[in-house]
């Protein structure tokens, strides 16, 4: 478990999730569809068990490592590292939340936490994050975390029968820490 405040938390991913997670997901169905093309697969409690018991396979063999993010005791989404490559150093994150929980900055707390976690504990080099270019506020999580745009993936990600362009972010250990040590010092 990660504490990012004494109402904020990070769960680790577990199939015991799955009802209240299935919930959030099924009364945020509208607003995750527009850029999530896995949320029309979640059709009841049985397939989001089954995701998850997927999620916990590739925790195992190390190439994941994902949470839910409870506020209140209530989970409002989930946030994970994907694609783990400790040969190459790098990983992505992806992150989601019910409408309700937005514009509150626990996506940039659990952001930030996770790529500390990245850098200092696995020892990665590199962090990327791909948000559709029409996302206005999944691009805004990287930008205010200080990551680079590094270009756009064009019509990579098939979502509601339409390729949507991908924007990639990242941001480098080495530029990680000084933006942390500028921070400590203002």
């Amino acid at each position: 478990m990660i504490i990012i405040d004494k109402n904020i938390h990070l769960a680790r991913s577990s199939v015991s999730h799955a009802e209240a997670l299935f919930e959030a997901v099924d009364r945020n169905r509208a607003h995750l569809s527009g850029f999530l093309p896995w949320v029309h697969s979640m059709k009841d409690i049985d397939d989001l068990s089954s995701y998850l018991a997927k999620c916990n396979t590739l925790i195992e063999e190390g190439t994941e490592i994902s949470y839910e993010i409870i506020v209140s005791n209530q989970i409002v989404g989930r946030i994970g590292l994907h694609h783990i490559d400790r040969y190459n150093q790098h990983a992505s994150i992806g992150y989601w939340l019910t409408e309700q929980a937005q514009g509150r900055g626990i996506i940039i707390r659990a952001c930030r936490r996770l790529i500390s976690y990245a850098f200092d504990t696995l020892h990665l080099n590199r962090i990327e994050i791909l948000a559709a270019k029409e996302n206005i506020k999944s691009q805004a999580v990287p930008q205010k975390l200080g990551f680079t745009q590094e270009g756009v993936l064009r019509q990579v990600e098939k979502v509601n029968d339409k390729l949507h362009d991908l924007v990639v972010y990242a941001v480098l250990k080495e530029d990680w820490d000084k933006m942390e040590n500028q921070q400590h010092h203002e």
